[in-house]
């Protein structure tokens, strides 16, 4: 059931992959509930996709951007505007990738020029779109910025790797750019912490199938869903939640909260 919650906003939906990633269910509900938006990823991640059917089903342009190139970031906000018809409401971050976790490096024995590309990809991206945002002016008052993050920012995950590195700057990008926007226009910034969810990027991780199953043991709720994350942000780029930013909002099916389940003891206990 639509809402209407997002009639008449305008918004940007960075890395939609394909059916199983968060921001492509982003996307499809934020034009459910009235938004016209654009689409944009690295023109690689385009080609490995099926952002061209998520376009057409939501009556949106593409514009191919790499989200460490502020040249292309000024490019995506400029045209944005133009196609949109004004300025922008809200965006989504939904970039991270990290080369070591691909080629299966030791937290140890890190490449970092590699671990330097994981921060500029996962995190210092984010910081680009919004400097690049406000120098265009190109949001509108009471807008909202939403990155999606994950716990391994604060708690140990030893699979995440050089990533874990990647969400605690992204989180302490949203709280210091949430100040800055929130004196300027109003904007409010957040980054929502999802559970482990079954996309091509968190399936990428080492021993994920085991992570996924031990979390939604933990979590008192079950893990959230890509679904349910979409609705978060949904909610986020509302109007209902103008008063809410800086945060991180942990979106984990009460995962973070819980110190032991009796799904785990039963688990773990001798038969």
């Amino acid at each position: 059931m639509a809402y209407n919650l997002l009639k008449g906003k305008r918004g940007i939906i960075s890395g939609a992959l394909n059916e199983e990633s968060i921001a492509w269910k982003v996307a499809l509900k934020a034009h459910e509930e009235g938004a016209e938006i654009v689409l944009t990823n690295a023109p690689l991640a385009m080609r490995m996709g099926e952002i061209n059917k998520l376009a057409e089903t939501c009556n949106a342009q593409i514009i191919p951007a790499d989200a460490t190139s502020v040249e292309d970031i000024e490019n995506l906000f400029s045209k944005s505007t133009e196609i949109l018809g004004g300025k922008i409401d809200f965006v989504l971050h939904s970039i991270g990738m990290s080369p070591n976790i691909r080629k299966g490096k030791e937290y140890g024995d890190l490449n970092y020029e590699w671990f330097q590309k994981t921060l500029d990809i996962s995190a210092l991206s984010f910081h680009k779109m919004m400097a690049v945002a406000e120098k265009q002016d190109a949001m509108n008052e009471w807008g909202s910025i939403v990155a999606l993050s994950y716990i391994a920012a604060q708690r140990v995950f030893p699979d995440y790797t050089d990533m874990s590195q990647a969400k605690a700057v992204l989180e302490s990008i949203a709280r210091n750019y949430g100040y800055r926007f929130a004196k300027l226009k109003n904007v409010r910034v957040n980054t929502i912490s999802q559970s482990p969810t079954m996309t091509t990027a968190g399936s990428g991780v080492g021993g994920f199938d085991a992570f996924f199953e031990y979390a939604n043991k933990m979590s008192p709720l079950g893990n959230a869903s890509a679904e349910d994350c979409a609705n978060y942000c949904i909610m986020m780029f509302s109007d209902l939640t103008r008063k809410v930013t800086m945060q991180n909002l942990m979106h984990d099916g009460g995962f973070s909260s819980t110190g032991i389940t009796e799904d785990i003891v039963e688990m773990i206990s001798p038969k």
